[in-house]
This record gives structure tokens, C-alpha cells and sequence, in this order.
């Protein structure tokens, strides 16, 4: 049984709860709080009795205990024990029976009277490749750790790691400065969660872009390759700042979370939405077209929660089809049923256009706005180009038609193109 598959066992009330720490990863910075969730999901997911999670401290090259019922501080140096050797090492540790294992301290089961059997212990590495703590979780109530667990616990350490780098990030900041440099730190922090590069799927060509109305925005876009294909997404929260920039943060948290653990389109969609509901504050919602492109079968599948036009070009035909929102916005509301999906064929030469309204509803001098009709008569003419280049020539035609009218919503902007038959 491969790891992916593994993962399908999970119930919904797992997924549920490791959902549920996703969201509160990306949402506000309280470092004790998200230390506390994060190894309570852990155990519960895992099956663990115990969890920890250790923070590195450089000046000294120790990693310092931070989560623990029933010890104070404890410190341990890098290289030793497992969490030391694992620290040392960058690497994961699954140990079946930790008193066989020469790298196993038991000091600290001396300490407070508890028997260590099985250990899984993981580097917590930021998205710049810096090791910032170790994850541990001692003790599968059935058996030992296996190569499921690894994966899921990998999943888990990684959004940890991106939190606490944040947090520790937002804690030095905010104490010294002001609410513009607080607001500067959160639009770093969004722009850090959008891919830092573009996957590379054969046959295809795509851009994506983001223009911030303000110092920070409720815009995102992802895309990503998964198990179950491309994932294709576009966001917009309602206004822009620091409270929609967090927003759109936690919808793109889960949804990567959810699929990589193997949820479905459908479900992934779902149970966003449900812990949305649950989290964002009155009038706050979420317009997100959210897809996958089997590039094999040159197939996408979508759900849009109130985002809409969405624009496909035909090459062959030279018309663009327009699809609207399949739901209304996530965290609007919990989701009783579900409209089936959206599914299309990217034929050669097509190519999917998806964009925020701050094209769209983009106002001139004389009062109108730019709307649909302007996009697809750009993109017929246009269509020929690389995505990069037709992403470029529809903002210089924005801006001929704002003739400097000022930005007053974000924009963005996210091309899927199929190359062209011998292109």
C-alpha cells in the first residue's frame, strides 16, 4: 500500500481536524496557542500518547522544549538524542523501539516516570530551507509508526514549520513597530504563501500574477501539482488589507492540505468552506474558483464559490465560453449540497482565463468599466501568444483604457494555455 493510498483511510473527523490546524496555522500569529493545536492534532490524527515540539535556539545550538504536560523547560543540544540527532541531521527519525536505539536519551523519561516505546521525531524546515525545531510524537497506541504516518506527519510539519517561522517573524516585528509595519510584514507574509515558482507540466503554458491594491491584498492564486492533477486556484475576499489577506491565507492553507492528503475536488471544496464558516467574521467570505487539469486527458474539473466569469477560449472556434459560479462564496454559509462540477476539454491552442474583478469592474475616467467583452476581444486577438505575453498585453490595455484612472481593487491574474498542435 503506497503512502497516498494510506491516506485514504482517514476518516472525515480526521481530515476535519487536520483541516481544522491548517486554518488556525494561517490565521493570526499566537505562538504558545498554535503550538498547543498543532501537537494535540498530531496525537489525535496519529494515534500518539504523547507530542512535542521543540524550537530551535541558535545562539546556544539547543533545541528548547516547548509543549509538555508534565515537565518545565528542558533543553537538549544539537546531536544529542533523537530529537538532537534529527535537528542534526535534517532528517526524519521513525524508531520502532527506542531503548534499542543507541541515540535514545532516557533521562527525560526518568525525569517524569514515562515509558518511551516508538518515537517518530521530524525537522520543522521553514520554506528557505532553515531548520527552526523538531516535531515528536511518541508512542502508536496500535503497533508502530509506518510509512502512512511518515507522510502524514511529514504534511503536518511542513505547515507547521512555515507558521512558526511566521509567527516568531511577526512577534519581532510587531513589538517594535507600528500598524504600518505590521501591515508591511502581512503583505510579505501573503506574497510568501503564492509559489515562488510555477509547476512545469508538459504541453502546457501558464502565468500567473498579483497587483495588490493596497499594501496588502485579498487576492491569492495556487497552482500546484498533486496527486489528482493541477490544482488551479483563484481567489478574492471581500476588500483588501490584513483581514481578507489572512482569509484567502487559510482557504489556500487547506485546500493544499486537503488534497495532498487525497481528498477529492468535491470534498476538498466542502470541508474548506465548513471551517471557513466557522472561522471568518461577519461579511467576510471567500470567491475562489478552485480546479484540477488532468493533463493527460486535457480535462478540468471545477467548483467556483461566487467566482465568476470564468472564461475558456477555443482556439479552433476563436470564441471564449463563459462559466459561472457553481456555489456561492466559501464561508458564506455551511453547504447543504453541492452542484456538480464543471468539466471541459483544453483542445489545442485553448486556453482558460481566469480573473479577479478588479479587471472586470476596472472604472475609467468616464465612469465605465472595462468588463468581460474588453478581455475576450483581447484575448481572440491575442491568443497566439505565450501566457506570460497575453497576461502583459491585457494590463497595457487596462491601463490605455484607465488613462490613469487610479486601482481601486486587486487584480490577478492566472493563464492556463494549451500549447498549439506542433507548437
Amino acid at each position: 500500500m503506497t503512502p497516498a493510498n494510506s491516506l485514504a483511510r482517514l476518516s472525515r473527523q480526521e481530515m476535519e481536524v487536520i483541516l481544522a490546524v491548517t486554518r488556525a496555522l494561517a490565521a493570526p500569529f499566537d505562538l504558545p496557542a498554535l503550538l498547543v493545536e498543532v501537537t494535540a492534532a498530531a496525537r489525535r490524527v496519529l494515534h500518539a500518547e504523547r507530542g512535542s515540539v521543540w524550537l530551535l535556539e541558535e545562539a546556544t545550538a539547543e533545541l528548547v522544549l516547548e509543549v509538555s504536560a508534565d515537565l518545565g523547560q528542558v533543553r537538549v543540544a544539537v546531536g544529542h538524542g533523537l530529537v538532537g540527532a534529527c535537528a542534526r541531521d535534517g532528517r526524519l527519525i521513525n524508531v520502532p523501539d527506542c531503548y534499542a536505539d543507541p541515540r535514545f536519551d532516557a533521562s527525560v523519561d526518568r525525569s517524569s516516570g514515562f515509558h518511551t516505546r516508538c518515537s517518530l521525531t521530524l525537522p520543522l524546515v521553514d520554506h528557505q530551507a532553515r531548520l527552526i525545531g523538531v516535531m515528536q510524537l511518541l508512542n502508536r497506541h496500535r503497533g508502530v509508526f509506518d510509512a502512512a504516518d511518515e507522510t502524514l506527519a511529514e504534511a503536518l510539519a511542513a505547515q507547521c514549520a512555515v507558521a512558526l517561522s511566521r509567527a516568531r517573524m511577526t512577534a519581532g516585528l510587531v513589538a517594535a513597530e507600528a500598524l504600518r509595519r505590521e501591515a508591511e510584514l502581512a503583505q510579505k507574509v501573503q506574497r510568501s504563501a503564492l509559489p515562488s515558482r510555477l509547476p512545469v507540466v508538459a504541453g502546457y503554458d501558464m502565468h500567473a500574477s498579483f497587483l495588490p491594491a493596497s499594501l496588502t491584498g485579498g487576492d491569492t492564486y495556487d497552482l500546484l501539482a498533486v496527486e489528482q492533477g493541477l490544482l488551479v486556484v483563484l481567489g478574492d475576499a471581500a476588500g483588501h488589507g490584513l483581514a481578507p489577506a489572512l482569509a484567502v491565507m487559510q482557504m489556500q492553507a487547506m485546500l493544499r492540505m486537503a488534497l495532498r492528503l487525497g481528498a477529492t475536488l468535491e470534498s476538498a471544496f466542502i470541508q474548506v468552506n465548513d471551517q471557513l464558516v466557522q472561522t471568518l467574521p461577519d461579511g467576510l467570505f471567500v470567491t475562489a474558483f478552485i480546479g484540477l487539469l488532468d493533463a493527460a486527458r486535457h480535462r478540468v474539473r471545477f467548483l467556483s464559490g461566487g467566482q465568476g466569469p470564468i472564461l475558456h477560449f477555443r482556439a479552433a472556434a476563436g470564441v471564449c465560453a463563459a462559466y459561472r459560479a457553481t456555489s456561492f462564496p466559501l464561508g458564506a454559509m455551511p453547504i447543504g449540497s453541492l452542484r456538480p462540477a464543471v468539466e471541459f476539454e483544453m483542445a489545442p491552442g485553448d486556453i482558460l482565463v481566469l480573473l479577479t474583478d478588479g479587471i472586470f469592474e476596472y472604472v475609467g475616467p468616464d465612469g465605465d468599466m472595462y468588463g468581460r467583452q474588453r478581455v475576450e476581444q483581447l484575448v481572440r486577438r491575442c491568443h497566439r501568444e505565450p501566457a506570460s505575453a497575453l497576461a502583459d498585453l491585457l494590463l497595457v490595455d487596462l491601463r490605455e483604457f484607465a488613462r490613469g484612472a487610479a486601482q481601486q481593487d486587486d487584480i490577478t491574474i492566472v493563464l492556463l494555455k494549451r500549447e498549439p498542435a506542433g507548437g
